[in-house]
This record gives structure tokens, C-alpha cells and sequence, in this order.
């Protein structure tokens, strides 16, 4: 099968509205996928601000649906602010969208550590260097991670 050349605004603007209508995307992760498949950056950029205008290419949209995702799937704030920074995104906007996502990050790692580890303290070291390495790995801070592995509540 032969992939349909983008070669003029309408099937660029068709090749990123199919691409939308799957799932949220970024401005910088829609550009590369179009410039992936052959269009040039003027009618990427054209169809985009266009699509922008009309309300249908949002940034917010994409990084509220992206935190809410990232974060269903067990993952803490910092490594999704990781993962946003390298899809090229505003510092400042996603750390926005984490702050407005209204996700207690504190309620997500013991989730996430209750689903691993059975809700097991630590019974040495080694353990707790384990579980904490896992629950960084994931996107906690480490000062969340310490508290809960002490067994202090915050509550």
C-alpha cells in the first residue's frame, strides 16, 4: 500500500485531523508526525494554526488528557513532566497541568505502591531501597517515597 502524498493543505489537513480524532496530540508531536509522512513545514504550519483557531488543535486539551493518562497508568508528576518536557513542551504549561489536574500525588504512589508491593513495609534495607527506587523510577519524590516507607501519614 502506498501512503497518500501531503502534498497540498487539504490532505494535510485531513492526514492531522485523522490524527486528532485518535487522540489528543501536541502541536510539536503532530508537526512530526506530518513532516513523518511528507508534508512541508508550510502547510503543516498553515493547517495547524488553522486547526488551532478553530479550537480543534489545543495544547491544554493534550497535556490535561496526557497527565490524567500518564497518571491512570501509576506514574507520579515527575516523570510525566519528564515525558511532556521531551515532546517538546512549555516547562511552564505542563507544570500548569499538573498542578490543575487535581490528582493527590500523595493517594497515587500509595495506590501504585499498595498494587507492587501489597502494601508490605519495608522489613530491611535492601527492601526499602528496592520499593524506593521502583516508586522514583515511576515519578515520586523522593521525600513522598521516604514518608510512606516509614509508615508516617500525613492525614
Amino acid at each position: 500500500m502506498t501512503s497518500v502524498a501531503l502534498d497540498t493543505p487539504v490532505a494535510v489537513r485531513r492526514a492531522a485531523m485523522d490524527l486528532l480524532a485518535r487522540r489528543e496530540h501536541g502541536r510539536v508531536e503532530l508537526t512530526r508526525k506530518l513532516r513523518g509522512r511528507g508534508a512541508t513545514e508550510e502547510l503543516i504550519e498553515a493547517a495547524l494554526d488553522r486547526l488551532t483557531e478553530e479550537g480543534l488543535l489545543s495544547e491544554s486539551r493534550y497535556l490535561e488528557a496526557f497527565v490524567a493518562q500518564r497518571a491512570r497508568a501509576g506514574y507520579g508528576p515527575a516523570r510525566i513532566r519528564e515525558e511532556l518536557g521531551q515532546r517538546g513542551l512549555n516547562r511552564a504549561d505542563i507544570q500548569q497541568a499538573l498542578e490543575d489536574s487535581g490528582i493527590d500525588w500523595r493517594q497515587q504512589l500509595e495506590e501504585v505502591w499498595r498494587r507492587k508491593f501489597s502494601a508490605r513495609l519495608p522489613a530491611d534495607p535492601r527492601e526499602r531501597a528496592k520499593q524506593g527506587r521502583f516508586l522514583a523510577y515511576r515519578g515520586f519524590g523522593m521525600d513522598m517515597i521516604s514518608r510512606l516507607l516509614r509508615g508516617a501519614s500525613d492525614d
